[in-house]
């Protein structure tokens, strides 16, 4: 089994090679006169859409500030259940949950690393 540092290196070299690879798609895309052209008009038609998803949301008024206020509690609500997991995980003791329709769920957690200053 590979090392960790190697695993790295190699995750490394490859982040490498798919950014070159984007700024080529990029730089193609960029020459194309035919998707200048179509992009131009996409950037029209979403900003029509963004000005209709303006109007819709203030007819909808309180319902929509609602929604909005409701995105905010279940993002402080999953980093809470988060928080939790991890305490009784770190107490030794299992977790999970289960919904309405007795449906078992267990926490799913990731590693992932952030460059130290």
């Amino acid at each position: 089994m590979k090392d960790i540092q190697s695993v790295f290196n190699d995750q490394q070299e490859v982040k490498k090679d798919m950014k070159d690879i984007r700024k080529e798609y990029r730089d193609a895309m960029a020459q194309d006169e035919e998707y200048q052209i179509l992009k131009e008009k996409v950037e029209k038609i979403r900003d029509e859409k963004k000005q209709m998803e303006t109007l819709i949301q203030n007819a909808m008024g309180k319902r929509w500030l609602d929604l909005e206020d409701l995105k905010d509690k279940d993002k402080s609500l999953k980093e809470m259940a988060s928080d939790i997991a991890m305490t009784t995980l770190m107490d030794g003791k299992t977790v999970e949950v289960r919904d309405e329709y007795d449906s078992l769920y267990e926490p799913v957690y990731t590693v992932a690393f952030k460059k130290a200053d």
